[in-house]
């Protein structure tokens, strides 16, 4: 799904406007009726509903919303941050329209809520340039300071739609019911927490426009997932889906090992095996009969694995320490250029001895967390900054980078920029990447170009801890579990 950002956002709406053709206020109309029925689906008749209104075609959309909703039942109420002279015209008639049981709040007047009641914020829209100034700067700390729960429409009040939040004033949410796509800002963690539950609801906006509009920024959704996913050939064998070697784990880390080994091992690939410290060999093979193991004789990665052109995919750094020799065997094994993944520890020692970067194999990927990328590429200023950071070392290594986190964020090298639609805080657990790195592993040996292992990996991943979070909760899910899980994830996409 493309991310239009800037002039395309408002462009997008005038483009259905003049093309279907259809009416700015038809337009709002068939919104609202999207937003109306989700609130429906989603919110019982029992609670009150408030809104809150703006002075342009976000506050359009919040009354005409009221207006359905109130007809169907709800009780309905909303309160004027404007004058109706400063309304726009398609609000001003959308204001016209309020049935007369809905109680309406002057612009200044008090407004008492109980808990029971839904606060829905439809105050500003994309247009949000600078500062938030009064009556909506007041108005917006007000809803923050009340318990009630929250739905912002198409983007939290007070939110720029890419960058530039950091000390904005910002509705707190608890859901936004976002039209069409995702607003980019709702995707980082400058100000991504403001959205709470992010749903995305489909309001026809051209086809043809969003199909032709420049943009380099993608969310990643089941349908793409579907149409890169590769079947399985009746009469393949094990060598038919590639081998896989995961170089991992040291004395006392044997655990990120058998993780990222248990993950390869749900990736599909034919064949998968451990190059681990001889000394821990018991370990994997109880943990994970089913993988090979390549002995190291030193407890801690310090040789090379023999015959490696054996395998067409590593994965590097779960547990493997930042030795001196570690270093050493890690950069004899980047000159055989057979793509990689590189994490933890391995991007470690990137970050110490950066003329390696230069050796980093084609249709590799580099899968830091946020602390990994600062070591990497020193400190961003902000968001936009980071991302241009990131974009940059995709481009120097003519790797895929994947930024670890909420909404992992896939840059290529082309600079094209993912973000992921699956996952859940529970994911925020030590572990976590190892499996991903295992997994990620397996899918290019199976025969992935790394692109494509990266959006597929991160997607599926995120859904196992989805799944996890569902079983266990997510304060008492473990990364263990997110292995359990792939194969149900991928079960699920057929």
């Amino acid at each position: 799904m493309k991310i239009l950002t800037g002039k395309n956002i408002k462009a997008a709406d005038l483009y259905t406007i003049e093309h279907e053709p259809v009416s700015s206020l038809e337009l709002m109309e068939r919104a609202s009726e999207v937003i109306a029925q989700w609130i429906c689906n989603h919110i019982e008749r029992e609670h009150p509903l408030l809104f809150f209104i703006g002075k342009g075609n976000n506050g359009g959309d919040g009354l005409a919303v009221a207006r359905m909703l109130c007809n169907v039942g709800y009780g309905c109420s909303v309160y004027c941050a404007y004058p109706e002279e400063a309304l726009s015209e398609e609000c001003r008639i959308e204001l016209e329209r309020l049935p007369e049981n809905i109680h309406r709040f002057a612009p200044g007047e008090e407004f008492g809520v109980d808990d029971q009641t839904v606060l829905v914020d439809a105050l500003l829209g994309t247009g949000v340039g600078g500062e938030i100034k009064e009556p909506l700067r007041s108005l917006i700390e007000a809803i923050n300071r009340l318990p009630n729960k929250v739905l912002s429409i198409d983007l939290p009040s007070g939110m720029k739609t890419e960058f530039g939040n950091a000390g904005q004033t910002i509705v707190q949410a608890d859901a936004t019911l976002t039209l069409e796509f995702p607003k980019l800002a709702m995707l980082l963690p400058e100000a991504g927490e403001y959205c709470g539950e992010i749903e995305i609801l489909p309001i026809e906006l051209s086809p043809e426009f969003l199909d032709e509009a420049e943009s380099g920024y993608h969310y990643i959704t089941e349908d793409f997932i579907q149409s890169i996913l590769e079947p399985r050939a009746k009469f393949a064998h094990k060598g038919t889906y590639g081998q896989a070697l995961l170089v991992c784990g040291s004395r006392q880390m044997m655990g990120a090992a058998i993780l990222s080994v248990g993950a390869a091992l749900r990736s599909g690939c034919g064949l998968v095996t451990a190059h681990i410290p001889e000394s821990e060999r018991t370990a994997m093979q109880v943990s994970c009969p089913s993988a090979i193991v390549s002995l190291d004789a030193a407890g801690y990665f310090s040789a090379m694995p023999s015959d490696p052109k054996t395998y067409d995919a590593i994965g590097i750094g779960c547990g493997t320490g930042q030795r001196k020799e570690t270093a050493e065997a890690f950069c004899e094994l980047l000159y055989q250029q057979i793509p990689m993944v590189i994490d933890a520890d391995a991007l470690n020692i990137l970050a110490t001895h950066k003329k390696m970067l230069r050796h980093i194999p084609a249709g590799s990927i580099l899968t830091p967390h946020p602390g990994e990328l600062r070591r990497l590429v020193g400190e961003w200023h902000d968001e936009q900054h980071k991302i241009e950071l990131v974009k940059e070392l995709a481009a120097q290594t003519r790797a895929v980078v994947v930024v670890k986190g909420a909404h992992t964020m896939v840059v290529l090298p082309d600079g094209c920029c993912f973000f992921n639609s699956t996952g859940c805080s529970g994911m925020a657990k030590g572990g976590s990447g190892d499996v991903l790195t295992g997994y990620l592993t397996g899918l290019i040996a199976r025969g992935y170009a790394a692109p494509q292992a990266a959006l597929l990996g991160v997607y599926i991943h995120g859904l196992a801890g989805e799944k996890a979070a569902e079983y266990y909760g997510e304060e008492g899910m473990n990364s263990s579990d997110l292995v359990d899980f792939l194969a149900e994830s991928q079960n699920q996409l057929g």
